[in-house]
């Protein structure tokens, strides 16, 4: 164990209403379904709960934070033409805000990027290439429960053209044009994690960026704003930390349930907020006391309006 990274896993639970956070593009942009429409449940990527990160750290720290270690690599970014910037101007720019001098790009994005310390990066550019694995890795969200989405429709009051007025008659749509989305009432997710201690040795990712890291799990999942992704809540934030850098529990995520279970939102009344549900943890609990001598510290966070059923022996932490 270097730079203070334990090996450890994360547990993550959070709850989204009137809206998808993660899309089917092959699907209508409906919800993701890994598991097939007779399970019922849906699903979000590694990637769009990575994206929440990024873009947390992004908007909190434009300017890479009082070290300038902490800017994003992978964003979207456009020149004044409005084209897309590549990855060779990109890591340019981190490099001109640092002051960094060197040709070595890949020692740049370790020691000013954020995101390349934590998830890694691929970089092919002109003669220099290399591909660095992150020590943090994500496994999907899945929800719960079974989740039925509904296809809705709706107008929008603005007009897509002006309307003219020729010989006394309006020409043009007199009406604004129609959406149609897929959205669901209410869903609870839960997203497992990993941290390798070897691996942050290697891309340099520190115990100070272990605790950004689940900030911004939690304050990203607020920050993230747009209508079709409906408004996100984190409600159960585990972080393990073990003593031992080659051993792991696993498939934490297995140890909690959601009640009521899976008939009542198939059949009966289905749930629609928070206080209709409650976390069981009674399970985890036994599973991190079995392991209490292999691990160095579990940490915890939970929100207020969570109902949880069960204990955790972890030091329960103030939300951020």
């Amino acid at each position: 164990m270097s730079n203070g990274v334990y090996s450890g896993e994360i547990l993550f639970v959070k709850s989204v209403k009137d809206g998808i956070p993660n899309r089917d593009p092959l699907n209508e942009s409906d919800a993701r379904r890994i598991f097939g429409e007779e399970d019922g449940r849906i699903s979000l990527s590694d990637v769009s709960v990575k994206r929440d990160v990024r873009d947390y750290v992004l908007a909190r720290y434009p300017d890479g934070g009082e070290n300038r270690d902490r800017f994003i690599f992978v964003r979207e970014e456009k020149n004044e033409k409005g084209k897309l910037l590549g990855r060779g101007s990109l890591a340019k720019q981190i490099a001109e805000q640092v002051g960094y001098k060197e040709k070595n790009m890949e020692a740049l994005l370790k020691q000013a990027a954020f995101d390349v310390r934590a998830f890694g990066a691929v970089y092919s550019v002109s003669k220099e290439s290399f591909k660095l694995t992150g020590p943090v890795q994500f496994g999907w969200a899945h929800s719960l429960h079974p989740v039925e989405t509904k296809y809705v429709q709706g107008t929008v009051v603005m007009p897509s053209k002006d309307i003219k007025v020729e010989d006394g008659v309006e020409q043009g749509k007199g009406q604004g044009t129609i959406w149609t989305t897929y959205t669901l009432p209410f869903a609870v997710f839960a997203m497992p994690g990993v941290i390798n201690a070897s691996i942050a040795e290697e891309s340099g990712m520190t115990a100070e960026d272990v605790d950004l890291l689940l900030e911004s799990l939690w304050r990203g999942t607020q920050h993230r704003q747009a209508r079709g992704r409906g408004t996100q809540q984190p409600l159960f934030l585990l972080h393990v930390e073990y003593r031992d850098p080659f051993f792991r529990i696993g498939y934490l995520e297995d140890r909690i349930t959601l009640y009521p279970e899976r008939e009542a939102w198939i059949t009966g009344e289905k749930p629609t907020s928070l206080s209709d549900v409650t976390l069981d943890v009674a399970a985890l609990g036994e599973l991190i006391a079995e392991y209490s001598d292999r691990i160095h510290r579990a940490r915890l966070w939970v929100h207020h309006s969570l109902n949880v059923q069960g204990d955790v022996k972890a030091e329960v932490q103030p939300l951020w």
